[in-house]
């Protein structure tokens, strides 16, 4: 199609000067951007660029300080999601507005605004989740449901309310590859029907392959657009940041160091209906070493984790280990005191407080730690606020946290930056033994290009490190060995440099005992 041609096709959607300030801070500076009907449109920029804050104002969430939105050729105004919903636009956010005591069905329910019960809504939801191969249970409680899980509800209630325009911010970021390849057949089928598509993602390999434009935001501006397929990743990370985005320097495997993590033949059982129960479960990670463990979502990733950072205790003492000590029995903060560090999935709610400020969270997650540093004596045992914000100011030095105050709260950051400052302050401490479950979804190319090295060198620095992450790329740049974990079983772990991406997808599957490949 000639170029002429192209620019001439009438827009879905444009917007043309949309500005958000809070304050001082500027989020979105003059903002003019254009889809078209039938179109998948990439929305690219750093952590902190102003994508969310953008696609808030598109979705209602946030009224726009200045500029305009055209739909359909109308300028409107979209005064909440309701609103938004009724023009046509949906939304699936990078963090998730479910509500953890009621069931998929019920979640469902609270977005259609048509009347339907939950029967007919459930019989809707199913059938849509199978045939999209994004499988959901509509009876099942969210509580009880892994983050990848917790990702297909927010899929399936989009389409389920059959928009004109989808937004779709991090949507893979924690599905399988299996698991996205089905949602592209989804997104195209969507754009065969001439529906369109913003999508927001820090993969850049699936920019490439999916998207027919791409518009880019660095420091709340648009500072360029391009047609992703006639650019490469590192291209098009260069856009996004300004300069080259460093490589991660790989970790060389280590002569045998002490063991500093293991755990021998350990089954727990779930603790929900829903969770799953651990199987048999042994792992031995010496000094030096990062195993990544791989696994689909829901296979009993969160369960160990829990199981390494005492959230969940067993019976024998002596079947978890960290740091030469028996564990089994201890809690979080008595491992914390041995020397451990522990790094939670979920950002918010479970690895910081949304509503307190960063200071405080550092407080919160190191006030047995660092007792000596943070509180002073006597019988008050008064905090040493001082102590407690320059160390949180450290952090973010260290690694890089783009924030709009001296001292926010962890709910103004973007995804990335608040998990840039919580791998920061645990990676402050130089823990002997770092978990760190998904610890890049949502992040940059840049900042997860920071944070994996930062994880490969602790372990240079004779640490033990397990890095649970769904993202096979992830798992190649850091690991020493890699395992797999599934239907709550864990395979042997096996030398990195002899892994194939066919292997792992073999391990994934729960074929533990593969020829040719020999485990540690």
């Amino acid at each position: 199609m000639p170029h002429s041609q192209e620019v001439a096709q009438p827009s879905l959607l444009s917007v043309q000067g949309l500005t958000k300030r809070f304050g001082d801070f500027t989020a979105c500076n003059a903002i003019d951007l254009d889809i078209r009907p039938g179109e998948i449109h990439a929305l690219l920029g750093e952590n902190g660029a102003g994508k969310s804050t953008l696609v808030k104002m598109l979705f209602g969430v946030l009224a726009p300080s200045a500029g305009s939105i055209v739909w359909n050729g109308e300028e409107v105004e979209i005064a909440s999601p309701a609103a938004a919903r009724k023009l046509g636009i949906g939304m699936v956010f990078q963090h998730f507005s479910l509500f953890e005591a009621l069931t998929v069905a019920e979640n469902i329910a609270l977005s259609l605004d048509d009347g339907s019960s939950i029967a007919s809504i459930s019989a809707r939801a199913r059938e849509l989740s199978q045939a999209y191969g994004l499988p959901l249970d509509p009876q099942a409680h969210v509580a009880d449901l892994s983050v990848g899980e917790r990702q297909r509800i927010e899929i399936v209630r989009a389409l389920l309310q059959n928009p004109r325009l989808i937004i779709l911010d991090e949507p893979t970021s924690v599905l399988t590859p299996q698991e996205a390849d089905k949602l592209f057949e989804t997104l195209e089928k969507l754009k065969a029907e001439n529906r369109s598509v913003l999508y927001i993602s820090h993969r850049l390999e699936e920019v490439q392959r999916i998207c027919d434009r791409a518009t880019v935001l660095r420091h709340g501006k648009v500072t360029g657009a391009c047609d992703p397929r006639q650019e490469t990743p590192a291209s098009l990370a260069r856009m996004m940041v300004g300069s080259e985005v460093a490589g991660v320097s790989p970790q060389a495997p280590v002569a045998d160091g002490p063991v500093r993590i293991a755990i021998t033949g350990l089954s727990a059982p779930a603790r929900t209906p829903f969770a799953m129960p651990l199987k048999n479960v042994s792992l031995t990670v010496r000094a030096g070493e990062v195993l990544g463990i791989a696994g689909v979502a829901g296979n009993g990733q969160s369960e160990l984790f829990d199981v390494l950072s005492g959230e969940t205790t067993v019976a024998d003492p002596q079947a978890v280990s960290l740091c030469g000590q028996p564990v089994g029995r201890l809690g979080i903060n008595r491992r914390r005191l041995l020397g451990a560090g522990f790094i939670p999935e979920e950002r918010h709610g479970h690895a910081a407080v949304s509503t307190m400020v960063l200071s405080d969270n550092l407080l919160l997650a190191r006030h047995r730690s660092d007792a000596a540093r943070f509180l002073g004596g006597g019988i008050l045992r008064l905090i040493r606020h001082g102590a407690v914000k320059a160390a949180a100011a450290a952090i973010c030095r260290e690694m890089d946290v783009r924030k709009s105050g001296e001292d926010p709260a962890a709910a103004s950051l973007s995804g990335g930056n608040l998990q840039k400052f919580i791998v920061g302050r645990e990676l402050d401490r130089k823990p002997e033994v770092l978990v760190v479950n998904q610890p890049t979804w949502g992040v940059d190319a840049g900042a997860a290009s920071r944070i994996r090295q930062a994880l490969v060198d602790l372990a240079r620095q004779g640490s033990a490190v397990v890095v649970i992450s769904q993202d096979l790329d992830e798992i190649f740049e850091v690991s020493t060995a890699i395992a797999a974990i599934s239907d709550g079983r864990l395979s042997a772990s096996y030398p990195a440099e002899g892994m194939t991406r066919e292997k792992i997808g073999l391990l994934m599957g729960g074929l533990h005992g593969m020829e040719g490949a020999h485990a540690h």
